[in-house]
């Protein structure tokens, strides 16, 4: 075991007979395929062996903290001292704590902690010394961790100077040529950056940028859910702003009065941002979505997903097959694109030619042949499809069975001998037959292609540093019986938990999201019933008596488990 103890700037290592990749390997965290893999990124990109892992994200961020502690022997950062650092200010910019990974915590009476990605840099904590005039004591911490904090500390300063050499403009300026310099300057360039900084390490899907009258307001989506972004911008830079953004996105910034849409790639504390962006007219100028595809990050694995050992089965078994139809079904932002991604990683190998048709391509595999749909030039899902059947594919993905054209087309595909994977909007996983039914698909063709359908919507995880548990037990379970489903499954909620909200998740008392699930395995009792006017309550009832755990069920397994909450639950999976 190597021992790291770092109190006056210096490193004293006592390196192990194995390397930290070897100890990664001993852990189980790694094959050793994924070790050349990663020491392969790490020479190409002359970084860290830690830097190179959480650049491919071979490895869960809070395992590789554990894994660098337990090696270093370097203790990991605890709940409370992630406490104290709210309360902490230091002399040190972000943007060198940004590019260092790290972060002054609680002070003690021999020496500020230190959070850091990488404990054995003594030159990263010699500096920090000398900043502070404190001897330092290192502690691990996750990468996502840090710059969370850092985030953090940024939202409590409340700095606004950065904005006084802008606020004397005079935004009843509309000359174009004036907002582009006002778009270009120091100010507004630095705030849209810090913007994305914070989305980046919030995890947010979405920025939401909305003008009303006398202010701008920026939201952001974490977890599914909307939350304002403090401090905001001065009103009156509203227009710089948002021409900042269209020109990252290459937009007309001349044009005001129709919707535009574009799209832009940029670069950020080692992630690579793919941007969406969408402008509408309003009363009060335009308002602009953007769109964070982060593609670096994401570590795709179905127990991490949620899913249950009994459906990550099911799944699995389905997808070794060599021919056949697989649905995954939900509403808009329930999941099924990382659903998608995570069995096309799973499945690309060497031995598989795997082509996809998707609008946007929000997950770039290595690997796979990916076409972005342009409806405008005629290259539709239906089109694409049918020109994928003459490359000698294996696997086919489908971003979405929009009509009966591109359904029609799965289906055949799926009959002769390829795998095709595609979404649905459907409310559950039974009533996707019915709903390829009413599209024109033949009963006996569904019931020949169709392998499995995967029901899912997204919850949030509860806080592991704040969660509490309750015994509210009497109050939840009546409300999670929903009319005709889950009475004998659902019984009562033994345990339940509840959100309560710390400075680790911005006080929502959740943080990240897992799916709830149901899986239906097509059998031949399930097969019998697709037919013309076949009740989706009757597909569920057979597919549950031989296996199938609802997506209630399978929420409820998970309030127990102290994941998520009743309310949760509630919120995206019943109907009343």
């Amino acid at each position: 075991m190597a021992q790291t103890l770092i109190k006056n700037g210096s490193a004293e290592s006592a390196p192990a007979t194995k390397s930290f990749a070897e100890h990664l390997l001993d852990q189980g965290l790694l094959t050793q395929t994924e070790i050349e893999k990663a020491e392969l990124q790490q020479k190409q990109s002359g970084g860290s062996l830690l830097q190179a892992l959480r650049d491919l994200s071979l490895v869960e961020p809070h395992a590789l903290a554990e894994a660098t502690s337990s090696f270093f022997g370097v203790p990991v950062v605890t709940s409370d001292d992630w406490k104290e650092a709210a309360d902490c200010h230091y002399p040190i910019s972000r943007a060198f704590l940004r590019s260092k990974t790290v972060v002054p915590l609680a002070a003690r009476a021999e020496g500020v902690l230190l959070a850091m990605e990488e404990p054995s840099d003594g030159s990263i904590i010699n500096a920090v010394r000398i900043a502070l005039e404190r001897p330092i004591i290192p502690r691990v911490a996750a990468a996502e961790d840090i710059y969370a904090a850092i985030e953090r500390l940024a939202r409590d300063s409340n700095e606004t100077s950065a904005w006084s050499d802008a606020t004397s403009h005079d935004e009843t300026n509309d000359d174009v040529e004036h907002l582009r310099d006002m778009a270009l300057g120091t100010p507004v360039v630095r705030f849209v950056n810090q913007m994305m900084q914070e989305a980046v390490h919030s995890r947010a899907t979405d920025i939401h940028i909305e003008p009303f009258e006398g202010r701008l307001s920026i939201r952001m989506r974490v977890d599914g859910m909307l939350r304002e972004v403090a401090p905001p911008p001065p009103s009156n830079m509203s227009k710089a702003i948002v021409s900042r953004i269209k020109i990252l996105a290459g937009l007309n910034i001349a044009e005001r009065r129709l919707p535009q849409d574009g799209r832009s790639r940029v670069r950020m504390d080692h992630h690579r941002l793919d941007l969406r962006v969408a402008t509408m007219p309003t009363i009060y100028g335009e308002a602009v979505v953007i769109r964070l595809l982060d593609n670096v990050r994401r570590v795709l694995n179905f127990s991490k997903l949620g899913f249950s050992k009994r459906d990550e089965e099911v799944i699995r078994k389905h997808l070794s097959a060599p021919y056949g139809l697989i649905l995954v079904t939900g509403p808009t932002g329930s999941g099924k694109t990382t659903t998608l991604a995570t069995a096309l990683s799973l499945m690309n190998q060497d031995h598989r030619k795997i082509l996809t048709i998707e609008d946007p391509i929000e997950y770039e595999i290595d690997g796979v042949n990916q076409t972005q749909a342009k409806p405008e030039i005629g290259l539709s899902f239906a089109h694409a499809l049918r020109s994928f059947l003459r490359h000698d594919p294996d696997v086919l993905m489908v971003g979405e069975m929009r009509d009966s054209e591109t359904a029609s087309i799965g289906i055949h595909a799926a009959l002769t001998g390829h795998l095709v994977l595609t979404t649905l909007h459907t409310n559950t996983a039974a009533g996707a037959i019915p709903r390829l039914l009413d599209m024109g698909i033949d009963a006996f063709l569904l019931a020949s292609s169709l392998r499995c359908v995967i029901g899912q919507r997204l919850v949030r995880v509860l806080c592991a540093h704040c969660k509490e548990a309750t015994e509210e037990q009497d109050e939840v379970a009546p409300d999670l019986r929903a009319p005709g489903r889950d009475r004998q499954q659902v019984g009562e909620v033994k345990r339940a938990w509840k959100a309560k909200g710390c400075s680790r998740c911005n006080g929502t008392g959740y943080s990240d999201r897992i799916v709830i699930a149901e899986v239906l395995d097509v059998n031949d009792k399930v097969r019998e019933l697709i037919q013309p006017g076949g009740r989706p309550a009757d597909i569920e009832a057979a597919a549950c008596r031989t296996g199938m755990i609802t997506m209630v069920s399978d929420g409820l397994r998970k309030c127990q488990e102290g994941t998520t909450t009743a309310e949760e639950v509630r919120r995206v999976a019943l109907d009343f």
